[in-house]
């Protein structure tokens, strides 16, 4: 890529930087990155609490699954009582589907116990689906998800909770705020400071415009890799289906490794030669 190339690259990440609001998750996941205050604030809001204490807060947490489906966390918190926080969210309704939120609790489930610990040691979780439009269209600001046991009416006490967040919601209350804040690409436009404070700083300060280009450079690399390993997946999964070819020349011709090869063939119930 040329310098010239790569200067009108740059213009065009930071005219996409000035539209990007906090319902983008990858800007979202940046501005709460490792500042435990920001998500403090957020999470007792959302709460209705004043006293949560946040220790640990991650942006775009990678969780990886051997076996399965791994997924990206756009935002992962801890608290002082051990309780686990993932705050995700979403543009598009399909992405906070009831069973996204399934698979996200059982995810951080499955990694947070080592062998020989209890079931007893798993902390309190929420899974918090922030969401551009009233996905439950109950026209509420919360909706807090619990199992009961139907007989009684009576709540099932396995520590895991989702809550979903209307992002459609507008009122002078602390989440109708907060909600009008997410949806601002113009930070001056913002109600608390403290959003207004971090948002500015990535859309408006030059070395954070620099600091958000690097990580758009990096999620765009990302992506076409993922595009390849895609379509490379589907190349060897046409090629077991045929049936003609061993394990070792399918991983050949997809630039595939052998294992992951005969982990497709598993998945497709076929024999692999």
């Amino acid at each position: 890529m040329t310098e010239k190339e790569k200067k009108r690259r740059q213009r065009r990440f930071r005219a996409k930087i000035k539209k990007f609001c906090l319902f983008d998750d990858d800007f979202m996941s940046k501005v709460f990155e490792n500042d435990i205050d920001l998500t403090q604030f957020l999470l007792n809001i959302i709460m209705q609490r004043k006293d949560l204490t946040v220790t640990e807060s991650k942006g775009q947490v990678q969780i990886k699954n051997l076996w399965g489906r791994s997924v990206k966390l756009d935002v992962k918190a801890k608290d002082k009582e051990g309780k686990l926080y993932n705050i995700e969210v979403q543009r598009a309704n399909e992405g906070a589907s009831p069973e996204r939120a399934r698979y996200y609790s059982a995810i951080l489930d499955a990694n947070t116990l080592v062998t020989k610990e209890e079931f007893k040691d798993l902390p309190e979780i929420y899974i918090i689906f922030i969401t551009e439009k009233d996905v439950l269209k109950g026209g509420l600001p919360l909706y807090h998800i619990e199992r009961i046991i139907k007989e009684n009416n009576m709540t099932f006490c396995d520590r895991s909770h989702i809550i979903y967040v209307n992002g459609e919601y507008r009122d002078d209350s602390d989440i109708g705020k907060l909600m009008h804040d997410f949806a601002c690409s113009n930070p001056d436009d913002m109600k608390y400071d403290i959003l207004a404070e971090k948002t500015r700083y990535f859309k408006k300060n030059e070395k954070g415009e620099e600091h958000m280009c690097k990580i758009m450079e990096e999620l765009a690399a990302e992506e076409r890799a993922e595009e390849r390993a895609a379509l490379s997946e589907e190349f060897a999964i046409n090629l077991l289906k045929e049936g003609t070819l061993s394990v070792s020349k399918i991983a050949a011709a997809a630039n595939l490794t052998e294992r992951k090869v005969k982990k497709l063939a598993e998945k497709l119930q076929v024999v692999a030669r």
